[in-house]
């Protein structure tokens, strides 16, 4: 038996052999593919979750402004939208499919839909701390029910807001993964299309922590810059 033909097939078994077709962790595939293969995907997941989330908070925020008036409608209002909340996303994106078809707008619905329930309890309940003292602080200056919501009540419901916000965006970048299901792409098409190759794995679902992370902080930034009297406060 010749060593030679042996010696050949190892060289040839680890030419063909790369780090791709064993579905590893490959630091040089992933370098010159990002540009090409993620790019895009993933500007198209921060749209799906910039508008579903810009769309929600005006709908909750009118419903809560609503309800702040009315409360009776509180109940109803959290029913219907805990009901929205509940139905599973894929589930979701499939019901709408036949109405509004494949693509953006599916997808913007259903995600939108999911936003409503956190944001409009934080928005309540924000509104409905307001310090007794101060509403009649801001009656006794001669504030009327609007500029009394305006000025006193919706500014110091912002940290509660905020935080309804900021809960809903995380959770919708998580939900938005799913948004292939419905044709809009985003980065979950990348991760269910090669499940096996690590590589695709780590990158995809990395960039959708990171996105989670990043829109996190700019939002609690926000937050603090629109509450100093909440900073003044602490120190």
């Amino acid at each position: 038996m010749s060593w030679v033909p042996f010696f050949a097939q190892v060289t040839i078994h680890r030419r063909t052999a790369t780090c791709e077709t064993k579905n590893g962790f490959c630091p040089d595939w992933i370098i010159n593919n990002f540009g090409d293969r993620y790019v895009d995907p993933l500007f198209r997941h921060l749209e799906l979750v910039l508008v579903s989330v810009a769309i929600g908070f005006v709908v909750a925020f009118a419903l809560g402004l609503l309800a702040h008036r009315r409360r009776w409608l509180v109940g109803p209002i959290v029913g219907v939208t805990g009901i929205l909340y509940t139905i599973p996303s894929v589930a979701a994106f499939l019901l709408l499919i036949p109405i509004t078809g494949f693509g953006l707008l599916t997808a913007v619905i259903a995600l939108s839909a999911y936003t409503l329930l956190i944001i409009f309890r934080n928005v309540v309940t924000g509104l409905a701390a307001t310090p007794d003292e101060a509403r009649d602080a801001a009656r006794g200056m001669g504030l009327t029910e609007n500029q009394l919501l305006w000025r006193v009540e919706v500014p110091l419901a912002l940290p509660e807001i905020f935080a309804g916000v900021r809960i809903a965006t995380t959770t919708t970048v998580g939900l938005a993964a799913l948004a292939f299901f419905a044709g809009a792409g985003g980065l979950g098409a990348l991760i269910f299309s090669d499940l096996s190759f690590k590589s695709n794995v780590v990158v995809a679902g990395g960039l959708c922590i990171l996105m989670a992370m990043v829109l996190d902080g700019l939002l609690l930034i926000a937050q603090r810059l629109s509450t100093p009297w909440v900073r003044a406060a602490r120190a």
